[in-house]
């Protein structure tokens, strides 16, 4: 039988990196963003309540369901942002996939995000016509990345304030909003099937690379940990620290998940490539 195992983030924190580790391994089948424009679509509509359960776990059925039935692995992964909004369903999809949540500081994740991907996430244009869907009085976009980011919902305390936000202020929004979402629904699931693990600590520490293959039933050899020595699906290989004025916008909207993470009394750090 095919185990299913979901790396799940915020984005910008390691997936393709993991993907590019675990595709090395002998019977995985391993994916970064598996089947993405029906994922991310979905996925944002599940978290705004415009899918409910039964229609969300029919799509996931007839795509990773499919997926994992027709595997020949003796594993099967995803390493995608886009599922962390989608934990619960996949859960009871496949009552013995494990999860592994993989963090990392936000402030370089949404550094990234701003600078490094630009138009392709929480643009203008494409966040106000996701706002517009959302709100009832805009046609559905099209299922292209750039208009697939959630936006509040109306219950969140910052929906009203989101609206006057600029690009960098709502990728804060999201990093936080995306790991409150993912820790709330693995911490509902048994200890057995999920693991955290920070992205920093992984380059740092060989022993946790070993615990992380352990945790997949994977098995680890000495040269596995050089693979996470250096960054991956780098597209501009360039780092940028932020300005004092995204750090101040940063810490109002995020510093509280920068804290609960792990992360609060840490300097900003350069990434080296």
């Amino acid at each position: 039988m095919t185990l299913p195992f979901f790396i799940v983030s915020s984005g910008r924190s390691g997936t393709a990196m993991l993907h590019k580790a675990l595709s090395t391994k002998p019977g995985v089948e391993m994916h970064h963003e598996y089947a993405v424009q029906i994922t991310q679509p979905l996925a944002v509509k599940r978290y705004l309540g415009l899918l409910d359960e039964a229609q969300t776990r029919h799509l996931l059925r007839d795509t990773y369901g499919a997926a994992v039935a027709h595997s020949r692995g003796t594993h099967w992964g995803d390493s995608s942002n886009k599922l962390s909004w989608l934990i619960p369903d996949l859960a009871a999809l496949f009552p013995n996939a494990r999860f592994v949540h993989l963090v990392r500081d936000g402030r370089k994740v949404a550094s990234s995000y701003f600078h490094k991907l630009g138009a392709e996430n929480y643009d203008d244009r494409s966040n106000a016509a996701m706002q517009m869907f959302y709100d009832g009085i805009g046609a559905m976009p099209p299922p292209e990345k750039p208009y697939w980011w959630p936006v509040p919902r109306r219950d969140d305390p910052l929906a009203a304030d989101f609206r006057r936000f600029d690009q960098f202020q709502r990728i804060a929004w999201h990093w936080a909003e995306v790991n409150r979402v993912a820790q709330a629904a693995l911490a509902a699931l048994p200890a057995g099937r999920t693991l955290f693990v920070r992205l920093e600590d992984l380059r740092e520490s060989p022993v946790l690379v070993r615990d992380l293959y352990g945790f997949l039933d994977l098995p680890y050899a000495d040269g596995d940990f050089s693979v996470f020595a250096r960054p991956h699906n780098v597209n501009r290989p360039e780092d940028r620290m932020l300005d004092a004025v995204q750090r101040a916008q940063f810490q109002a909207i995020a510093g509280a998940m920068l804290d609960r993470l792990g992360y609060g009394g840490r300097a900003e750090y350069a990434v080296n490539y």
